[in-house]
């Protein structure tokens, strides 16, 4: 069971969901609530708002927090802690985008291997290999 499915079991809220006040997000963080101001205004996290305008941090916008109070503490200026966090976004979207693109070529070689062995299997990719070199796939048109 992930982590999310566990929390949503026990009635807990999801990491993305924000329900800490910014009290609770200093106490958490070890930060001052005027810190935790200025990091927004800065765009180093995007708290949820209320209808009123308050302020409400999800648990990844704590986890946020903390490593920009790492850095900080490790001598990077905010400016170079917005690089850091927006290359970590970066690599993360990579990162997804490398897993959905495996799944999808094992499928294609899925695929390749039944129209191997049953050649009227319809609207299957098309694979050519050319060898030392990569693997194109396409998928034929149902127009």
């Amino acid at each position: 069971m992930t982590a999310q499915r566990f929390q949503a079991a026990a009635g807990q809220p999801g990491p993305d969901v924000p329900v800490y006040v910014i009290s609770v997000a200093a106490e958490l963080t070890g930060l001052h609530p005027q810190t935790l101001r200025s990091y927004d205004r800065l765009g180093l996290v995007r708290p949820g708002r209320t209808l009123g305008g308050g302020r409400r941090y999800s648990w990844r916008d704590i986890e946020v927090l903390r490593e920009v109070a790492q850095l900080t503490a490790s001598g990077i200026g905010l400016e170079g802690v917005r690089r850091i966090l927006d290359l970590e976004h970066q690599a993360e979207a990579l990162r997804q985008r490398v897993a959905e693109l495996e799944h999808e070529l094992d499928a294609a070689h899925r695929a390749l291997r039944v129209t191997r062995t049953d050649r009227s299997a319809p609207n299957l990719p098309a694979v050519r290999t050319v060898p030392g070199q990569s693997v194109t796939v396409w998928r034929r048109s149902t127009r």
